[in-house]
């Protein structure tokens, strides 16, 4: 098959803004060759060979690009005939994760733990900002799976574990990096916004034993249930791009998984942008999952499936262009995907400026002090107190503080997954500038009075190095990286700790996890905190001295008894990055009051998981033969330096009718009622909103913020369901003594549930709402209505 050598200038209708995108997509296709429309549907790492990728396969986006590469590979796009613009993607989770000192965010755990969507909006806005400087135009965040089964690598990349907190997050995420555009639409998006990816499209994270990328036991069912909710949050936004999964579900892989992206994702929902596997997806189809012999089956599956543009699967080039020339795949199935590429790139405006770098607003932008300042305070609202017994804030209470354990200056680990040195990219082998962070001991040094003494210890080491058992290389020759092995005992370092603390009027030990526990390929076995972390916990908290447990970790881990019974207070600081060494000092010094709350629940053994709150109904008993369920803490907890109190519940209809949960009469009802049990309550209707008022006190002396919650409980339905759902929170700020009225709307669709064949109803009958301070019933106030048509 001949391949055109006609060179166009740029006066092609193509090339022309004014046009329609439909009219200029057209344009172009007509004059693509069968090559170039292959090249436009890969996307290759651009750490390669930058001549190979552009003049040789075409290749329409490349990632894991320093910014070094991006004047070589546009002036390469300059060399070829049709000078289609490149799309850069790389993987800014929780800030520009690869661009020496750009703001490092707390990991989405960290995030979620807020409940601050405004923050989180503000911080993918800056994480925009910064990435654009550099001439990245595509980020792979925000993650929208649901974390279950938390030995699981990546829970810290989740925003924890109810598909409404996460949809509520990750659309705020979704604002914050396009500017609040939707790029499934024709308006363009702005120059300080970059595109947004949905992941992973979906189920992803419901995986077997915790092992990453392990097949997903998910009927359509529980993925309506649960795990596509936040997806179709996203796709209403208007995010730009979805990407796929590892998992297979009922058996079919997601890359092929022809009834997950074309049947709901493009007809039930309508969405119409762009889709992109995960690294070396169509790959994995031949060498790993074996559901293709070869990478031509494997190539005509992934485009009939619906798949717009293919990451790192380079055989896929070669692979279709057999496919088509041999007759098993007609040329015209490409223009779909081709077309949904090439609308993208107008829509970002690439076409008129392909984004390159800009030293100067790159040195003026990057980590300013304004971006430092937001991270700083989103920082504070992502750490959680989970137990106090008065000894926080420290204040005045201490002058001599004894701080000890293995990530007290562990700047690198405080960062998390996907920065600097976490192994993604070559050119960051230190990580981050270490000037760029604040350790724990960096904030203590920096906030603590003149008159008062810190000393230092290590406690612990975590893990040993080795390297993987299985060989230096993956299949697809991405390097392995070193095995983390279980530290012995450091009797040296456990006595050093102790002589500190014993010295101390309190000591404050940091324990936790390190990044070669953390990540894709790297679940654990176990939830325990590795290396001498458990026996330096005992040593310490037998001291005598009061002792503040800080766990900085990537997820919830099992924590020995002498943290949750004997140690006097206990923080979480979910990988807090650049800022937690100072968010945590202040917060433990009494500088700032904690706010932060669960988004996932702590359980108290690994033997309990999963743990999380809203499980289904049915279980015989709560506990078992050998332990409670009852987890150590529940999703929604979290302490304050302050208490609050919460009324009853208010409940009224669109037109301002109140109904008192204390008044049963119905003397002032002037709404439908009816009888359950012994009580009148309310009926609405099912296209109507309930309103929900409830006052907040704070009852300390102490300015504090409260996050209400509000859980909706069906309390018999047609199919088995859960107990309660997050339907709704809003963080309140009270003085000492303040009293605020907390005013909620929840559209009676809301209300709903799953039915066996998968479609979502709200059915007739009595429900319960329920508002306070955590998902635990004993923290929540409840009210009865009832719904009919």
């Amino acid at each position: 098959m001949a391949e055109s050598t006609t060179v166009y200038e740029k006066n092609e209708p193509y090339w022309n803004e004014n046009l329609p995108i439909s009219e200029r997509v057209n344009d172009l296709l007509s004059r693509m060759t069968l090559r170039e429309k292959i090249g436009q549907m890969m996307q290759l790492d651009a750490r390669q060979n930058l001549d190979d990728i552009i003049l040789d396969k075409h290749a329409g986006s490349i990632l894991h690009t320093s910014p070094d590469y991006l004047p070589r590979a546009n002036d390469l796009v300059q060399q070829t005939r049709l000078r289609i613009p490149m799309l850069v993607g790389d993987d800014l989770i929780h800030g520009y994760s690869f661009y020496p000192g750009a703001t490092i965010f707390p990991e989405q755990l960290g995030m979620a733990a807020s409940w601050d969507t405004a923050k989180i909006e503000r911080a993918a806005q800056i994480t925009a900002r910064e990435a654009v400087t550099t001439g990245v135009q595509w980020t792979f965040s925000p993650v929208l799976c649901i974390a279950r089964d938390t030995r699981w690598g990546r829970v810290g990349e989740t925003f924890g574990e109810d598909p409404y907190l996460i949809g509520e997050l990750a659309s705020a995420m979704v604002r914050g990096y396009q500017g609040g555009n939707a790029t499934t639409s024709d308006t363009p998006l702005g120059k300080k916004s970059i595109l947004a990816t949905a992941k992973h499209f979906a189920g992803y994270s419901e995986t077997q034993g915790g092992r990453d990328a392990s097949e997903a036991d998910l009927s359509h069912r529980k993925l309506a249930s649960w795990f596509l909710p936040p997806f179709k949050r996203v796709a209403d936004e208007g995010i730009g791009t979805f990407m796929l999964g590892y998992e297979s579900i009922e058996g079919v892989p997601i890359t092929v998984n022809k009834w997950l992206l074309n049947d709901v994702l493009r007809d039930q929902w309508g969405y119409k942008g762009t889709l992109i596997t995960d690294w070396a997806n169509v790959s994995r189809l031949v060498w790993e999952q074996r559901v293709m012999k070869d990478p031509v089956q494997a190539a005509i599956a992934a485009v009939r499936a619906g798949n717009d543009l293919i990451m790192t699967s380079p055989e896929f080039y070669d692979a279709t262009y057999e496919a088509v020339t041999s007759g098993l795949l007609d040329e015209s199935e490409l223009d779909g995907p081709v077309g949904r590429i090439l609308a993208l790139k107008m829509r970002l405006g690439l076409f008129e400026d392909p984004r390159l770098p800009d030293a100067a607003q790159a040195k003026k932008v990057i980590g300013n002090a304004a971006h430092s300042a937001a991270n700083l305070e989103l920082t504070r609202e992502s750490i959680v107190l989970l137990r106090n017994d008065g000894t926080l804030p420290l204040k005045h209470k201490a002058h001599k503080v004894a701080l000890i354990g293995p990530l007290i200056d562990d700047a690198q680990t405080q960062l998390g997954d996907w920065a600097g040195n976490s192994g993604q990219v070559s050119w960051m082998p230190d990580g981050h500038p270490r000037k760029t962070i604040t350790t724990v001991q960096d904030g203590f040094e920096k906030l603590m009075p003149s008159d008062w003494s810190l000393t230092t210890a290590q406690g612990a080491h975590i893990v040993d190095l080795v390297p993987d058992p299985a060989g230096e290389f993956y299949p697809d020759g991405q390097p392995r990286p070193y095995v983390g092995r279980s530290s012995a005992v450091d009797q040296n370092l456990i006595d050093e700790a102790v002589r500190n603390a014993k010295n101390a009027d309190v000591a404050v030990v940091v324990v936790g996890d390190v990044l070669q526990l953390i990540g894709e390929g790297c679940s654990t076995a176990t939830l325990e905190l590795l290396g001498g972390q458990n026996t330096l916990i005992d040593a310490i908290t037998a001291t005598g001295t009061p002792t503040v447990v800080v766990l900085m970790s990537s997820k919830p881990q099992v924590l020995p008894k002498s943290a949750l019974e004997k140690a006097n207070a206990l923080l979480w600081a979910p990988s807090p990055g650049m800022k937690g060494g100072q968010a945590i000092a202040e917060i433990i010094m009494g500088m700032v009051n904690p706010s932060g709350r669960l988004p996932i629940t702590f359980p108290r053994h690994a033997g309990q998981l999963p743990v999380y709150y809203n499980q289904i109904r049915g279980q015989h008993g709560d506990r078992y033969a050998d332990l409670t369920q009852d987890p150590a803490f529940a999703f929604g907890e979290g302490l304050s330096y302050t208490t609050f109190a919460y009324s009853d519940i208010s409940l009224s209809n669109e037109y301002g009718t109140t109904i008192s949960t204390e008044d049963n009469d119905g003397s002032v009802w002037t709404m439908s009622q009816k009888q359950h049990e012994d009580v009148t309550i309310p009926v609405f209707k099912k296209d109507g909103i309930i309103h929900a008022n409830i006052d907040v006190t704070n009852t300390g002396d102490t300015k504090g913020v409260e996050v209400v919650q509000l859980y909706i409980g069906d309390i018999v339905t047609s199919v088995s369901w859960t107990d309660r759902e997050l339907k709704a929170f809003k963080r309140i700020e009270l003085a000492p003594g303040e009293t605020k009225t907390v005013e909620f709307e929840i559209p009676a669709s809301d209300c709903s549930i799953v039915d066996a064949q998968a479609h979502r109803i709200v059915e007739n009958g009595e429900f319960e709402i329920l508002i306070g301070h955590s998902s635990r019933r004993s923290d929540l106030k409840r009210a009865l209505f009832a719904l009919e048509d």
